[in-house]
């Protein structure tokens, strides 16, 4: 009898990180495309989401419905798991950890709902260290403990080429955004207690990428770290990021990978999104 992890496919995993962690269940958020529903990770990804945006389709997502994350637990406990750890996007960003915990309440303390307060990997790293604690033997409790130590101890920066996605899905004050728009320069933002704010302006991408860098490293101290590089549309932007990452973390830096994200995250971000997750480690 084992614990087991669920999260959302906001959490953007590397697949090789995704693979090698059996008891991990990820369920696609819906993903709608001039009001046509797809599932992310299953039927519609990041490049599709570009190409959508661009073209000037109307792309939109929504959260999982309590139903199906009943039916998920259910069918989990049913193959045999002692608990279940079910890790989301922020619920200041999305209703699904509200489902979540609508759908636990019928469990009997079964199911551990874990509010990430991010995004990204941001949901990723919590939803491993959980997953990680499971396999070596944690019990619900202590899974869901070590979900909420990695949620303190990762930091999430991005950089938009404009606010004007995170505006239209009510994720920013339209003000923010048309302050942005007016002065013409680049945000970096952050995700702080689940929320999205902006950290600082530039006037330059290739300024946005030298911030991103500069906050990651401020942040982790002197710790060891693991880091992800997201991107939509810009892999050479991430690419290079990652390069600057890897020389200033040199003997520090245990993992760091670079992925783009989702089209649910993409949807409210556009394409030129580029972020950095970081995990301090114990």
């Amino acid at each position: 009898m084992t614990v087991v992890v669920v999260t959302d496919s906001t959490s953007a995993l590397p697949e090789p990180l995704r693979a090698a962690r059996g008891g991990l269940t990820v369920l696609g958020i819906p993903v709608l495309v001039d009001g046509v529903e797809y599932r992310e990770g299953e039927d519609i990804g990041g490049e599709v989401i570009v190409r959508a945006i661009r073209e000037g389709h109307e792309v939109t997502t929504s959260g999982l419905p309590p139903e199906e994350l009943r039916a998920t637990y259910t069918r989990l406990l049913d193959e045999g798991a002692s608990g279940i750890v079910s890790v989301h996007l922020s619920g200041r960003l999305s209703g699904t950890v509200a489902a979540a915990e609508a759908a636990a309440a019928g469990f009997g303390g079964r199911v551990a709902v874990v509010d990430s307060l991010g995004a990204g990997m941001g949901v990723g790293y919590p939803a491993l260290a959980a997953a990680e604690a499971a396999e070596n033997g944690s019990g619900l409790l202590a899974a869901a403990a070590a979900a909420q130590s990695a949620i303190g101890r990762t930091s999430t920066y991005f950089y938009l080429d404009t606010l004007e996605y995170l505006r239209r899905g009510g994720r920013i004050s339209a003000a923010r955004a048309i302050v942005g728009t007016a002065l013409s320069v680049k945000p970096i933002l952050g995700v702080e207690d689940g929320r999205i704010d902006v950290v600082e302006k530039v006037r330059t991408p290739t300024r946005g990428l030298q911030r991103l860098a500069a906050l990651a490293v401020a942040d982790a101290g002197e710790a060891e770290v693991e880091m992800t590089v997201h991107h939509l549309g810009a892999e050479r932007r991430a690419e290079a990021l990652a390069g600057w990452l890897g020389e200033q973390f040199e003997g520090r830096l245990r993992r760091i990978d670079v992925t783009e994200v989702g089209a649910a995250v993409g949807a409210h971000c556009g394409p030129g999104l580029v972020g950095v997750i970081t995990r301090r480690l114990p």
